[in-house]
């Protein structure tokens, strides 16, 4: 993996750290996401008999960037994929949004709890996030895709996610399967261009020998 998607130190922020995890799973658990832990961990690393290293990185790729523009369908598109209901568009701004707000297990177990906002809608000009198994269905949600369009807010269809994929347009529609289900075939797909890459470097390795 390293060798087919390389890293280097980020350049405007070289940020290292090192550090070792002592205690059991339970206390590591308990104090990770304190405010002293947000400052130790960058987005890079490894841990070897909880001796740590981790280091703010960025990648090292110098080739074309393919937006999530790049994949948009340009066909038309059912109704069913568009959020035009008022109350629907705000649930879907609760979810994307940042929150810190008090809560109560089904158990009475009371917690604060907190997560950082995301980009909604998301971003054409940029790469698109990882698809997931739950992409489908008409429901709000936080991790689900959605773009604006001139007919108004949609989440992704089934083609735009089997390019994203870089799979072949329609590969999932059969008789049978639904929206819903071809969204979980592709959140539960592997990116081919990936494999492609990462089978390159394996035979390059065995050539080698």
């Amino acid at each position: 993996m390293a060798e087919t998607f390389p890293v280097i130190p980020d350049p405007k922020n070289p940020k290292k750290n090192q550090l070792k995890l002592e205690g059991d799973i339970v206390n590591i658990s308990d104090s990770f996401n304190n405010e002293r832990m947000k400052e130790v961990f960058f987005n890079a690393g490894v841990m070897i008999d909880g001796n740590v290293v981790t280091i703010k990185t960025k990648p090292d790729y110098k080739g074309q960037l393919s937006p999530l523009k790049s994949i948009i369908f340009k066909g038309e598109v059912a109704e069913e994929f568009y959020i035009n209901d008022e109350k629907q568009k705000k649930q879907w701004g609760y979810l994307k949004g940042a929150k810190a707000e008090p809560r109560e297990s089904k158990s009475g177990f009371k917690y604060d709890f907190k997560e950082g906002a995301m980009i909604f809608p998301d971003s054409l000009d940029k790469p698109s996030r990882t698809i997931i198994t739950g992409e489908g269905g008409h429901s709000p949600s936080r991790f689900k895709h959605v773009i604006e369009t001139k007919k108004g807010l949609r989440r992704l269809v089934p083609v735009e996610l089997e390019r994203l994929n870089m799979f072949p347009d329609n590969h999932t529609e059969f008789d049978g399967v639904t929206n819903a289900k071809r969204a979980f075939l592709m959140g539960n797909a592997l990116v081919i261009g990936i494999v492609e890459k990462l089978g390159a470097t394996l035979k390059k390795r065995d050539n080698e020998k």
